[in-house]
């Protein structure tokens, strides 16, 4: 592509992404799982450990950010 990565949308930036995972033979679930932990782990940093202003951000009910953090094996939330 001829867009520095930057100027990107955040779908383009996805499909470059996902193409190399497809292309790497990275399975679904993996893939899911590791979109999960960076992004939460990510939110985390953004919002300095608050969990309830990262949840209300999200989307997700703190004990469902909570739940799915326990899962990814994401420390201090």
């Amino acid at each position: 592509m001829d867009k520095k990565f930057e100027e990107m949308s955040i779908h383009q930036k996805m499909e470059l992404l996902t193409k190399d995972m497809v292309e790497k033979e990275v399975r679904y679930r993996d893939a899911l799982k590791e979109f999960q932990k960076i992004y939460l782990e990510t939110a985390l940093r953004k919002f300095k450990g608050n969990k309830s202003r990262m949840a209300e951000s999200l989307g997700l009910h703190r004990n469902t950010l909570h739940n799915k953090a326990k899962s990814l094996k994401i420390k201090k939330i």
